[in-house]
């Protein structure tokens, strides 16, 4: 058995196993960790579990580690990095209306380090954004990174309720997108308006295929007509 800590890093839903090493990291505790990108913060979403090692092989990279409980050195920090991630969306939907109307800027995210930020926007179509770095690394003293993304992945960063009146899927534990289609409706018998079977992204509703086996199921199953 392998001891794993789920960390919810700052952007997105996603829950990411970690290597807690010798520290005792429990549920909703603040945590520095080392990622790919390099450090970041994160909340534990439990205590620190146990699981089977090939589970762990099972990963696509090794775990990284926890690097240290926050202190308040580090929440001081990420208070402030919030504030610039927030002066900083102001700023890039400022030269974006400018630079090309197509551009929505979603949000900033500055990594904890501070020397980093990444800038996500929405767009229909690919940009080609290489003068928007040049406007913006002009402005801001840190590396850029644009990241264009698309109008469910906007709902998934930035929540929400849905038409049920809870949070958003998609914001709350869907790791990954799932094709949905107009048929899945046509299956169970809903209505086909638009406005009741698309999310707040308004795109169909990601629901829609939770229950779409069993329909398919009940379908087989009955008499025919």
């Amino acid at each position: 058995m392998v001891r794993v800590a789920p960390i919810k890093l700052q952007v997105g839903p996603k829950v990411l196993w970690f290597d807690p090493t010798d520290l005792d990291i429990r549920a909703g505790d603040v945590v520095i960790v080392n990622t790919s990108r390099g450090l970041e913060y994160g909340i534990a979403t439990s205590d620190v579990l146990e699981v089977s090692d090939d589970l762990v092989k099972d990963l696509k990279s090794p775990l990284k580690e926890v690097v240290r409980l926050a202190t308040p050195e580090d929440m001081d920090k990420v208070r402030e990095l919030e504030e610039k991630s927030a002066q900083a969306l102001g700023a890039f939907k400022e030269i974006a209306l400018e630079s090309n109307k197509d551009i929505h800027p979603v949000l900033v995210e500055y990594l904890f380090e501070g020397d980093k930020a990444v800038f996500y926007f929405e767009a229909e179509e690919r940009i080609d954004f290489r003068e928007l770095v040049r406007d913006l690394a002009g402005v801001f003293r840190a590396r850029i990174e644009l990241r264009q993304i698309g109008v469910r992945d906007e709902a998934k960063m930035l929540g929400g309720l849905g038409i049920c009146g809870r949070p958003l899927c998609c914001s709350q534990f869907l790791d990954d997108f799932v094709p949905v289609s107009i048929k899945m409706a046509k299956t169970q018998k809903l209505s086909l308006n638009p406005t009741k079977i698309s999310g707040t992204c308004g795109r169909l509703m990601c629901c829609l295929q939770y229950e779409q086996n069993a329909h398919e199921d009940t379908a087989r199953r009955g008499p025919t007509q």
